[in-house]
């Protein structure tokens, strides 16, 4: 829908998934090093799957072994024969199969639940599809589609459901163990605290516009866009330089921006005393409605950080 195309509906309701593994899986962490048991990678099972687990900060790069396989529910028997660890679901499905198999269920657990996604199949036409063609398909999929053993289109789903779906996986975690998630509003409540804030955007982008009271300690970022992402091939010189004994932030371009999440989880394996990531970024700050700083009239260089009190001032 964000190439052209238009929405005439869905043909199910919305609906939600479920990542289900076997009992003595503590948490969605200790999955690292487990087996997977998935339908083909192009599914919205595997889809959503790895949209659990990176939000989790679990990779499926992390995983021993994942097994791809046609039927969905026979995830489900798999985990609960003991022959994998964690398998995805619909809700629906984990529910309708648990009651039928309280035993096998007794075994499991559920370890996340994903937002509602779109149900079923979903249909789009192109936006340049003159408008009795348009008209015409929506009548065929409302009114026929039964008529070939399709289910109606009698569906809309919201917009936004779509975005969600297409942001899993290759967006950063919600969460980040070690550090703090904060939105706008507690950043400016941390800052005129006296908490430091670190950018860690491009210079050209800090040049632009940034966060009052932000510093720069900006990095090449070469690993992978991944929860799993090796930080050995990035540069985070310029965190040697910060103050470790104060409360940093850290904030770059928003959801899909890595880099951020990258240097907190650099700053908590240097031994920083309080992490805060500020997931939103600046597109966040900008929202809320706070200010944005003008281009300061000396940058500092990629790797050099002003001295902390040269860059400390109240919000205005």
């Amino acid at each position: 829908m964000a190439h052209g195309y238009d929405l005439l509906g869905a043909n199910s309701p919305e609906e939600s998934f479920v990542l289900v593994a076997r009992k003595d899986m503590a948490s969605v962490i200790n999955l690292r090093g487990r087996s997977a048991y998935l339908p083909p990678q192009d599914s919205i099972y595997t889809y959503v799957t790895r949209g659990m687990l990176n939000a989790h900060g679990v990779s499926f790069a992390e995983l021993r072994q994942i097994e791809y396989r046609r039927y969905p529910q026979a995830g489900l028997i798999a985990v609960g024969l003991g022959f994998s660890d964690v398998t995805a679901a619909r809700l629906t499905e984990w529910e309708a199969w648990a009651n039928e198999n309280p035993d096998k269920a007794a075994s499991l657990k559920v370890m996340a639940t994903s937002s509602p996604v779109p149900g079923g199949y979903s249909v789009v036409v192109r936006q340049t599809l003159p408008a009795e063609t348009r008209a015409a398909l929506a009548r065929w999929f409302q009114e026929q589609s039964e008529s070939v053993g399709l289910k109606r289109v009698a569906f809309q789903p919201e917009a936004a459901l779509y975005k969600m779906v297409g942001e899993l996986g290759h967006f950063t975690p919600t969460s980040l163990p070690g550090a703090e998630v904060v939105d706008a509003q507690q950043v400016r409540e941390l800052l005129a605290k006296g908490a430091v804030i670190v950018d860690t955007r491009s210079e050209k982008e800090f040049t632009t516009k940034r966060i009052p009271q932000a510093i720069l300690a900006s990095y090449v970022e070469k690993s992978l866009k991944d929860v799993a992402f090796d930080p050995n091939v990035d540069n985070f010189k310029a965190l040697h330089r910060l103050d470790k004994a104060l409360p940093t932030i850290f904030a770059c371009n928003g959801p899909e921006c890595w880099k951020s999440y990258k240097a907190s989880k650099a700053a908590i394996a240097l031994g920083f005393k309080k992490v805060y990531w500020f997931r939103g970024g600046l597109p966040a700050w900008e929202a809320a409605g706070y200010a944005i700083a003008p281009a300061p009239g000396k940058m500092a260089e990629a790797n050099e950080v002003p001295p902390q009190q040269s860059e400390t001032h109240a919000i205005q």
